[in-house]
């Protein structure tokens, strides 16, 4: 015949062990909640860092004409960007700029920079209404 307590230590055990299961089951279904959450946020950031790229790099600047030259319209900002990197000519203007007394008028930047940027009216001029 079996022991009565040896039977009541083993079903109180059981218990335990369900009890411990049930909260392990818990647990585990909290952790992969979190981790589901995680793949998330980390899918999202992926796909905005993708889109923040694509935008920085179709609003990057185009080169242009300036007195005949290639020059870079507008530079593209971003932090850390060190003066060195800018064109020359844009070097230049901020030289200009530097060594200025005072305000700074376009007709020295252009005559700093070698361009000429004397006014050239129309010959004719259309009356006003």
């Amino acid at each position: 015949m079996l022991d009565p307590e040896l039977l009541e230590r083993i079903t109180a055990r059981c218990a335990e062990l369900d009890e411990l299961e049930e909260q392990l089951a818990k647990q585990l279904a909290e952790v992969r909640a979190k981790r589901d959450e995680l793949a998330v946020a980390e899918r999202v950031l992926e796909r905005m860092s993708e889109q923040l790229a694509d935008e920085r790099a179709s609003v990057a600047p185009a080169p242009g004409q300036v007195g005949g030259r290639a020059v870079m319209l507008i530079p593209h900002r971003t932090s850390g960007v060190e003066e060195t990197t800018l064109p020359p000519d844009y070097q230049r203007i901020l030289a200009a700029v530097r060594q200025a007394a005072g305000p700074v008028m376009a007709r020295q930047v252009g005559d700093a920079l070698g361009i000429d940027v004397s006014v050239r009216w129309p010959v004719h001029h259309p009356p006003v209404t």
